[in-house]
Protein backbone atom coordinates (compact mmCIF):
# COMPACT_ATOMS: atom_id res chain seq x y z
CA UNK A 1 0.00 0.00 0.00
CA UNK A 2 2.72 2.51 1.07
CA UNK A 3 4.14 3.27 -3.01
CA UNK A 4 0.47 4.05 -4.33
CA UNK A 5 -0.87 5.95 -1.55
CA UNK A 6 -0.27 9.71 -0.47
CA UNK A 7 -1.12 11.79 2.12
CA UNK A 8 -1.69 15.38 1.81
CA UNK A 9 -2.13 16.87 5.14
CA UNK A 10 -3.74 20.23 5.57
CA UNK A 11 -1.36 22.38 8.46
CA UNK A 12 -1.47 25.41 6.58
CA UNK A 13 -3.83 27.52 9.46
CA UNK A 14 -3.05 30.36 11.30
CA UNK A 15 -5.27 29.42 14.63
CA UNK A 16 -6.02 32.55 15.14
CA UNK A 17 -9.04 31.04 18.32
CA UNK A 18 -5.68 29.44 19.75
CA UNK A 19 -3.77 33.11 20.60
CA UNK A 20 -0.43 31.55 20.52
CA UNK A 21 2.26 32.58 18.43
CA UNK A 22 3.12 28.81 17.96
CA UNK A 23 1.39 27.23 15.02
CA UNK A 24 -1.67 25.63 15.77
CA UNK A 25 -0.61 22.08 14.55
CA UNK A 26 2.50 22.45 16.68
CA UNK A 27 -0.16 22.63 20.17
CA UNK A 28 0.69 19.29 21.81
CA UNK A 29 -1.82 16.49 22.94
CA UNK A 30 -0.31 13.71 24.85
CA UNK A 31 3.34 15.32 25.04
CA UNK A 32 3.05 15.60 20.70
CA UNK A 33 2.24 18.15 19.11
CA UNK A 34 -1.02 17.54 16.89
CA UNK A 35 1.00 17.31 13.44
CA UNK A 36 3.09 14.32 14.72
CA UNK A 37 -0.45 12.28 15.82
CA UNK A 38 -1.39 12.68 12.19
CA UNK A 39 1.74 11.70 10.60
CA UNK A 40 1.70 8.85 12.68
CA UNK A 41 -1.48 7.47 11.85
CA UNK A 42 -0.91 8.15 8.20
CA UNK A 43 2.52 6.00 8.75
CA UNK A 44 0.74 3.19 10.99
CA UNK A 45 -2.00 3.21 8.08
CA UNK A 46 0.95 1.88 5.69
CA UNK A 47 0.97 5.34 3.86
CA UNK A 48 4.76 5.92 2.66
CA UNK A 49 4.22 9.36 1.44
CA UNK A 50 3.04 12.54 3.12
CA UNK A 51 3.02 16.08 2.32
CA UNK A 52 2.33 18.91 4.07
CA UNK A 53 0.77 22.13 3.13
CA UNK A 54 2.16 25.06 5.47
CA UNK A 55 1.32 28.20 5.96
CA UNK A 56 1.31 30.16 9.11
CA UNK A 57 4.36 29.29 11.19
CA UNK A 58 5.93 27.47 8.38
CA UNK A 59 9.51 27.87 9.19
CA UNK A 60 8.47 26.78 13.25
CA UNK A 61 7.12 23.54 11.68
CA UNK A 62 9.65 22.84 9.35
CA UNK A 63 12.18 22.83 12.48
CA UNK A 64 10.05 20.47 14.30
CA UNK A 65 9.89 18.09 11.75
CA UNK A 66 13.64 17.88 12.13
CA UNK A 67 13.57 16.99 15.23
CA UNK A 68 11.45 13.96 14.13
CA UNK A 69 13.04 9.82 13.14
CA UNK A 70 12.92 8.96 9.80
CA UNK A 71 12.58 10.64 6.49
CA UNK A 72 10.67 14.39 6.68
CA UNK A 73 7.46 14.81 4.57
CA UNK A 74 7.50 17.18 1.71
CA UNK A 75 6.36 20.56 2.29
CA UNK A 76 4.94 23.13 0.25
CA UNK A 77 3.77 26.82 1.13
CA UNK A 78 0.00 27.94 0.64
CA UNK A 79 1.01 31.59 0.53
CA UNK A 80 -3.19 32.81 0.65
CA UNK A 81 -5.67 30.54 2.54
CA UNK A 82 -8.01 30.38 0.00
CA UNK A 83 -9.77 27.24 1.03
CA UNK A 84 -9.29 23.59 1.20
CA UNK A 85 -9.49 22.62 -2.15
CA UNK A 86 -6.89 25.24 -3.32
CA UNK A 87 -4.74 23.74 -0.38
CA UNK A 88 -4.75 20.33 -2.08
CA UNK A 89 -4.10 21.92 -5.51
CA UNK A 90 -0.59 23.14 -3.75
CA UNK A 91 0.36 19.38 -2.94
CA UNK A 92 -1.12 17.61 -5.94
CA UNK A 93 1.43 18.38 -8.57
CA UNK A 94 4.00 16.43 -6.37
CA UNK A 95 1.46 13.34 -6.64
CA UNK A 96 1.69 10.74 -9.68
CA UNK A 97 -1.30 10.44 -11.26
CA UNK A 98 -0.88 6.51 -10.30
CA UNK A 99 -1.82 7.43 -6.54
CA UNK A 100 -4.06 7.21 -4.23
CA UNK A 101 -4.49 10.64 -2.23
CA UNK A 102 -5.63 10.57 1.40
CA UNK A 103 -6.50 13.67 2.46
CA UNK A 104 -6.19 14.28 6.62
CA UNK A 105 -6.01 17.59 8.88
CA UNK A 106 -3.08 18.26 10.89
CA UNK A 107 -5.15 19.82 13.55
CA UNK A 108 -7.47 16.66 14.23
CA UNK A 109 -5.33 14.45 16.25
CA UNK A 110 -7.32 11.89 17.32
CA UNK A 111 -7.45 9.98 13.89
CA UNK A 112 -7.00 6.34 13.92
CA UNK A 113 -4.66 4.31 11.82
CA UNK A 114 -7.54 2.01 11.67
CA UNK A 115 -9.87 4.85 10.12
CA UNK A 116 -7.17 5.93 7.73
CA UNK A 117 -6.83 2.14 6.30
CA UNK A 118 -10.76 2.03 6.24
CA UNK A 119 -10.80 5.15 3.55
CA UNK A 120 -8.01 3.99 1.63
CA UNK A 121 -9.65 0.60 1.01
CA UNK A 122 -13.22 2.19 0.60
CA UNK A 123 -11.60 4.38 -2.40
CA UNK A 124 -10.69 1.60 -4.88
CA UNK A 125 -11.04 3.97 -8.12
CA UNK A 126 -13.62 5.76 -6.92
CA UNK A 127 -14.00 8.60 -4.21
CA UNK A 128 -14.76 7.52 -0.32
CA UNK A 129 -15.83 10.12 2.60
CA UNK A 130 -15.48 10.14 6.04
CA UNK A 131 -18.86 11.27 7.92
CA UNK A 132 -19.99 11.11 11.13
CA UNK A 133 -23.71 11.88 12.89
CA UNK A 134 -24.40 14.19 15.28
CA UNK A 135 -27.01 15.27 17.79
CA UNK A 136 -25.86 19.03 17.36
CA UNK A 137 -24.56 19.58 13.54
CA UNK A 138 -24.45 23.12 13.41
CA UNK A 139 -21.16 24.66 11.82
CA UNK A 140 -20.87 21.20 9.72
CA UNK A 141 -21.54 20.40 6.01
CA UNK A 142 -24.08 18.65 5.70
CA UNK A 143 -24.06 15.05 3.53
CA UNK A 144 -26.83 15.56 0.99
CA UNK A 145 -28.21 11.90 -0.71
CA UNK A 146 -31.05 11.33 -2.84
CA UNK A 147 -33.99 9.43 -2.38
CA UNK A 148 -31.91 5.82 -2.89
CA UNK A 149 -29.53 7.08 -0.32
CA UNK A 150 -26.29 7.86 -3.06
CA UNK A 151 -24.47 11.19 -1.99
CA UNK A 152 -24.93 13.81 -4.43
CA UNK A 153 -23.16 16.12 -2.59
CA UNK A 154 -21.94 18.14 0.03
CA UNK A 155 -23.31 21.38 1.77
CA UNK A 156 -21.64 23.80 3.64
CA UNK A 157 -23.83 25.36 6.67
CA UNK A 158 -23.79 28.97 5.95
CA UNK A 159 -24.82 28.28 2.33
CA UNK A 160 -27.62 25.03 3.32
CA UNK A 161 -31.10 25.34 3.31
CA UNK A 162 -33.43 25.59 6.25
CA UNK A 163 -34.33 21.68 5.56
CA UNK A 164 -30.57 21.04 4.57
CA UNK A 165 -29.50 21.63 8.04
CA UNK A 166 -31.83 19.52 9.60
CA UNK A 167 -29.46 17.04 8.42
CA UNK A 168 -27.27 15.26 11.22
CA UNK A 169 -24.94 13.52 8.74
CA UNK A 170 -21.85 15.83 8.16
CA UNK A 171 -18.74 16.05 6.39
CA UNK A 172 -15.33 15.32 8.80
CA UNK A 173 -13.66 16.58 5.53
CA UNK A 174 -11.45 13.15 5.21
CA UNK A 175 -11.45 12.06 1.31
CA UNK A 176 -9.81 9.54 -0.54
CA UNK A 177 -9.45 8.96 -4.03
CA UNK A 178 -7.16 8.11 -6.88
CA UNK A 179 -5.23 11.26 -8.02
CA UNK A 180 -5.88 11.91 -11.40
CA UNK A 181 -9.83 11.89 -10.82
CA UNK A 182 -8.72 14.35 -8.15
CA UNK A 183 -6.89 16.54 -9.94
CA UNK A 184 -9.46 17.08 -12.68
CA UNK A 185 -12.33 17.80 -10.14
CA UNK A 186 -10.19 20.39 -8.57
CA UNK A 187 -9.83 22.03 -11.78
CA UNK A 188 -13.46 22.61 -11.68
CA UNK A 189 -13.85 23.86 -8.25
CA UNK A 190 -15.20 27.51 -8.03
CA UNK A 191 -15.90 29.99 -5.10
CA UNK A 192 -19.41 30.82 -5.77
CA UNK A 193 -20.23 30.76 -2.36
CA UNK A 194 -20.94 32.95 1.41
CA UNK A 195 -17.18 32.73 1.86
CA UNK A 196 -15.62 33.08 -1.50
CA UNK A 197 -13.58 29.98 -0.57
CA UNK A 198 -12.55 27.03 -2.99
CA UNK A 199 -14.07 24.01 -1.34
CA UNK A 200 -12.74 20.22 -1.38
CA UNK A 201 -16.06 19.37 -0.50
CA UNK A 202 -17.00 20.41 -4.30
CA UNK A 203 -15.57 17.15 -5.46
CA UNK A 204 -17.79 15.47 -3.96
CA UNK A 205 -20.75 16.46 -6.52
CA UNK A 206 -18.68 16.93 -9.00
CA UNK A 207 -17.93 13.00 -8.82
CA UNK A 208 -21.74 12.50 -8.51
CA UNK A 209 -21.80 14.46 -11.45
CA UNK A 210 -19.54 11.99 -13.40
CA UNK A 211 -21.09 9.12 -12.24
CA UNK A 212 -18.15 7.99 -9.74
CA UNK A 213 -19.10 5.54 -6.94
CA UNK A 214 -19.05 7.33 -3.28
CA UNK A 215 -18.25 5.22 -0.87
CA UNK A 216 -19.12 6.67 2.74
CA UNK A 217 -17.70 5.61 6.48
CA UNK A 218 -18.96 6.70 9.57
CA UNK A 219 -15.76 7.66 11.76
CA UNK A 220 -15.77 5.43 15.27
CA UNK A 221 -16.82 8.43 17.20
CA UNK A 222 -17.14 12.10 16.92
CA UNK A 223 -14.65 12.54 19.26
CA UNK A 224 -11.96 11.09 16.29
CA UNK A 225 -12.93 13.49 13.90
CA UNK A 226 -13.09 16.71 15.61
CA UNK A 227 -11.07 19.21 15.31
CA UNK A 228 -8.81 21.83 17.69
CA UNK A 229 -9.34 25.39 16.93
CA UNK A 230 -8.72 26.69 20.48
CA UNK A 231 -7.42 26.06 23.90
CA UNK A 232 -10.56 24.37 25.37
CA UNK A 233 -10.67 22.34 22.43
CA UNK A 234 -6.82 21.97 23.20
CA UNK A 235 -7.66 20.65 26.30
CA UNK A 236 -11.05 18.65 25.73
CA UNK A 237 -8.98 16.40 22.94
CA UNK A 238 -6.51 15.95 25.86
CA UNK A 239 -8.67 14.02 27.87
CA UNK A 240 -9.72 12.10 25.64
CA UNK A 241 -6.80 11.01 24.98
CA UNK A 242 -5.43 10.09 28.20
CA UNK A 243 -8.80 8.15 28.94
CA UNK A 244 -7.75 6.57 25.61
CA UNK A 245 -4.75 5.34 26.60
CA UNK A 246 -5.53 4.49 30.48
CA UNK A 247 -7.96 2.34 28.93
CA UNK A 248 -5.68 0.30 26.38
CA UNK A 249 -2.84 -0.06 29.52
CA UNK A 250 -5.69 -1.40 31.73
CA UNK A 251 -6.72 -3.66 29.39
CA UNK A 252 -2.93 -4.52 29.61
CA UNK A 253 -3.21 -5.24 33.01
CA UNK A 254 -2.42 -1.57 35.13
CA UNK A 255 -4.19 -0.59 37.87
CA UNK A 256 -4.99 2.50 37.67
CA UNK A 257 -6.22 4.61 40.99
CA UNK A 258 -8.44 7.13 39.04
CA UNK A 259 -8.12 6.63 34.98
CA UNK A 260 -9.23 10.48 34.97
CA UNK A 261 -6.49 11.28 37.16
CA UNK A 262 -3.01 10.00 34.71
CA UNK A 263 -1.15 11.23 31.93
CA UNK A 264 0.76 9.80 29.36
CA UNK A 265 2.85 11.88 27.50
CA UNK A 266 4.57 9.03 25.63
CA UNK A 267 5.28 5.48 25.82
CA UNK A 268 4.52 3.23 28.98
CA UNK A 269 5.90 -0.39 29.04
CA UNK A 270 4.27 -2.79 32.12
CA UNK A 271 5.34 -6.21 33.66
CA UNK A 272 2.87 -7.48 36.17
CA UNK A 273 0.44 -6.07 38.90
CA UNK A 274 1.77 -2.59 38.52
CA UNK A 275 -0.19 0.35 40.36
CA UNK A 276 0.00 3.83 39.85
CA UNK A 277 -1.82 6.06 42.13
CA UNK A 278 -3.38 8.81 41.06
CA UNK A 279 -2.17 12.28 39.36
CA UNK A 280 0.97 10.93 37.90
CA UNK A 281 2.39 12.26 34.75
CA UNK A 282 4.58 9.51 32.77
CA UNK A 283 6.32 10.91 29.90
CA UNK A 284 9.23 9.86 26.82
CA UNK A 285 9.81 5.91 27.23
CA UNK A 286 9.16 4.41 30.98
CA UNK A 287 9.47 0.54 31.71
CA UNK A 288 8.19 -0.38 34.95
CA UNK A 289 8.69 -4.24 36.20
CA UNK A 290 6.58 -6.50 38.00
CA UNK A 291 4.69 -4.99 41.14
CA UNK A 292 5.83 -1.50 40.61
CA UNK A 293 4.53 1.12 42.59
CA UNK A 294 3.80 4.39 41.91
CA UNK A 295 2.47 6.83 44.34
CA UNK A 296 0.64 9.57 44.07
CA UNK A 297 1.46 12.94 42.11
CA UNK A 298 5.12 11.50 40.97
CA UNK A 299 6.75 12.34 37.20
CA UNK A 300 8.85 9.54 35.54
CA UNK A 301 9.84 10.57 32.62
CA UNK A 302 12.61 8.38 30.07
CA UNK A 303 12.35 5.89 33.23
CA UNK A 304 13.56 2.37 33.96
CA UNK A 305 12.30 0.37 37.11
CA UNK A 306 13.18 -2.94 37.78
CA UNK A 307 10.62 -5.04 39.84
CA UNK A 308 9.23 -4.64 43.49
CA UNK A 309 10.27 -0.92 44.04
CA UNK A 310 7.81 1.63 45.73
CA UNK A 311 8.36 5.13 44.32
CA UNK A 312 6.51 7.31 47.11
CA UNK A 313 4.22 10.70 46.61
CA UNK A 314 5.38 13.53 45.03
CA UNK A 315 9.06 11.84 43.41
CA UNK A 316 10.02 13.19 39.97
CA UNK A 317 12.34 10.64 38.39
CA UNK A 318 14.35 11.87 34.93
CA UNK A 319 16.05 9.65 32.46
CA UNK A 320 17.51 7.00 35.41
CA UNK A 321 17.72 3.62 36.20
CA UNK A 322 16.25 1.69 39.16
CA UNK A 323 17.46 -1.69 40.30
CA UNK A 324 14.60 -3.88 42.11
CA UNK A 325 13.23 -3.10 45.73
CA UNK A 326 14.50 -0.03 45.74
CA UNK A 327 11.88 2.74 47.71
CA UNK A 328 12.24 6.02 46.38
CA UNK A 329 10.88 9.13 47.88
CA UNK A 330 8.24 10.80 48.96
CA UNK A 331 9.61 14.34 47.56
CA UNK A 332 12.87 12.62 46.00
CA UNK A 333 14.27 13.86 42.78
CA UNK A 334 16.37 11.48 40.91
CA UNK A 335 18.37 13.44 37.86
CA UNK A 336 19.66 12.16 34.33
CA UNK A 337 22.62 9.91 34.85
CA UNK A 338 21.10 8.26 38.66
CA UNK A 339 21.61 4.16 38.24
CA UNK A 340 20.36 2.47 41.57
CA UNK A 341 21.71 -0.98 42.43
CA UNK A 342 19.10 -3.37 44.69
CA UNK A 343 17.21 -2.53 47.42
CA UNK A 344 18.21 1.36 47.69
CA UNK A 345 16.57 3.63 49.99
CA UNK A 346 16.30 6.97 48.35
CA UNK A 347 14.69 8.90 50.89
CA UNK A 348 12.45 12.87 51.45
CA UNK A 349 14.04 15.62 49.51
CA UNK A 350 16.88 13.76 48.32
CA UNK A 351 18.19 14.70 45.49
CA UNK A 352 21.16 12.59 42.97
CA UNK A 353 22.55 13.57 39.50
CA UNK A 354 24.36 11.54 37.83
CA UNK A 355 25.01 9.34 40.83
CA UNK A 356 25.34 5.61 41.20
CA UNK A 357 24.15 3.99 44.00
CA UNK A 358 25.47 0.18 44.98
CA UNK A 359 23.08 -2.66 46.32
CA UNK A 360 21.87 -2.06 50.29
CA UNK A 361 22.85 1.78 50.45
CA UNK A 362 20.90 4.75 51.75
CA UNK A 363 20.79 8.46 51.48
CA UNK A 364 17.20 8.42 53.65
CA UNK A 365 16.43 12.67 53.88
CA UNK A 366 17.98 15.62 53.06
CA UNK A 367 20.91 15.29 50.81
CA UNK A 368 22.66 16.43 47.93
CA UNK A 369 24.74 13.67 46.05
CA UNK A 370 26.07 14.58 42.10
CA UNK A 371 28.72 13.14 39.83
CA UNK A 372 29.18 9.88 42.77
CA UNK A 373 30.13 6.98 43.11
CA UNK A 374 28.45 5.22 45.58
CA UNK A 375 28.99 1.71 46.67
CA UNK A 376 26.79 -0.83 48.03
CA UNK A 377 25.70 -0.86 52.35
CA UNK A 378 26.43 3.10 52.30
CA UNK A 379 24.74 5.12 55.05
CA UNK A 380 24.83 8.29 53.92
CA UNK A 381 22.78 11.15 56.71
CA UNK A 382 20.71 13.93 56.61
CA UNK A 383 22.42 16.89 55.03
CA UNK A 384 24.95 15.53 53.25
CA UNK A 385 26.15 16.88 49.72
CA UNK A 386 29.07 16.10 47.23
CA UNK A 387 30.42 19.59 46.06
CA UNK A 388 30.90 18.32 42.83
CA UNK A 389 31.30 22.16 41.02
CA UNK A 390 34.15 24.85 41.30
CA UNK A 391 32.34 26.90 38.80
CA UNK A 392 33.47 25.82 35.78
CA UNK A 393 34.10 21.81 36.42
CA UNK A 394 32.41 18.98 37.54
CA UNK A 395 34.42 16.42 39.33
CA UNK A 396 33.75 13.54 40.73
CA UNK A 397 33.26 11.79 44.33
CA UNK A 398 34.07 8.23 45.41
CA UNK A 399 32.79 6.48 48.70
CA UNK A 400 33.37 2.99 49.48
CA UNK A 401 31.27 -0.20 50.30
CA UNK A 402 30.14 -0.14 54.06
CA UNK A 403 30.75 3.56 54.81
CA UNK A 404 28.90 6.04 57.01
CA UNK A 405 29.07 9.44 56.21
CA UNK A 406 27.52 11.69 59.15
CA UNK A 407 25.20 13.88 58.87
CA UNK A 408 25.79 17.50 57.63
CA UNK A 409 28.86 16.81 56.27
CA UNK A 410 30.18 18.25 52.92
CA UNK A 411 32.33 16.11 50.61
CA UNK A 412 34.36 18.38 48.33
CA UNK A 413 35.23 16.42 44.85
CA UNK A 414 37.51 14.82 43.59
CA UNK A 415 37.61 12.75 46.94
CA UNK A 416 37.76 9.28 47.57
CA UNK A 417 35.76 7.85 50.94
CA UNK A 418 37.63 4.29 51.47
CA UNK A 419 35.88 1.11 52.16
CA UNK A 420 34.40 0.57 55.39
CA UNK A 421 35.35 4.43 56.36
CA UNK A 422 33.24 6.74 58.94
CA UNK A 423 32.76 10.70 58.65
CA UNK A 424 31.82 12.23 61.41
CA UNK A 425 28.84 14.27 61.43
CA UNK A 426 29.48 17.87 60.62
CA UNK A 427 32.71 17.29 58.85
CA UNK A 428 34.29 19.01 55.53
CA UNK A 429 36.23 16.53 53.78
CA UNK A 430 38.49 17.96 51.29
CA UNK A 431 40.89 14.68 51.06
CA UNK A 432 40.85 11.01 50.57
CA UNK A 433 39.05 9.29 53.89
CA UNK A 434 41.45 6.16 54.06
CA UNK A 435 39.43 2.54 54.59
CA UNK A 436 37.85 1.41 58.25
CA UNK A 437 38.46 4.53 59.76
CA UNK A 438 37.13 7.73 61.65
CA UNK A 439 37.71 10.38 60.00
CA UNK A 440 36.59 13.89 61.12
CA UNK A 441 37.37 17.60 60.15
CA UNK A 442 35.87 20.30 62.41
CA UNK A 443 36.39 23.51 63.96
CA UNK A 444 37.63 22.69 67.48
CA UNK A 445 37.14 26.60 69.16
CA UNK A 446 33.85 26.45 70.70
CA UNK A 447 33.15 28.96 72.49
CA UNK A 448 29.92 29.75 75.39
CA UNK A 449 30.11 33.74 76.35
CA UNK A 450 28.58 34.59 79.27
CA UNK A 451 26.28 37.59 79.57
CA UNK A 452 25.30 37.12 75.83
CA UNK A 453 21.95 38.93 75.22
CA UNK A 454 19.68 38.49 72.55
CA UNK A 455 19.21 41.26 69.93
CA UNK A 456 16.18 43.18 70.24
CA UNK A 457 14.64 45.49 67.55
CA UNK A 458 14.66 48.95 68.07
Amino acid sequence: MSDRVHAIILAAGQGTRMKSARPKVLHAVGGKPMLGHVLDAATDAGIGQAHLVLGHGAEQVRAWLETRPGAAPQAVIQAQQLGTAHAVGQALPAVPDTALVVVLYGDVPLISAATVQALIEAAQDGLALLTVTLDEPRGYGRILRDTAGRVTGIVEEKDASDAQRQIREVNTGLIAAPARRLRRWLAHVGNDNANREYYLTDVVGLAARDGVAIRTLQAASAAEVEGVNDPLQLARAERLYQRRQAERLQRDGLYLADPARFDLRGQLHIGRDVQIDIGCVIEGTVTLGDNVRIGPYCILRDVEVAAGTRIEAHSLLDDCRVGPGCVIGPYARLRPGTELGRDVHIGNFVELKKTTVGDGSKANHLAYLGDAVIGARVNVGAGVITCNYDGAHKFTTTIGDDAFIGTDSQLVAPVRIGRGAYIAAGSTIAKDAPDDQLTINRARDQRSLPGWKRPRKA
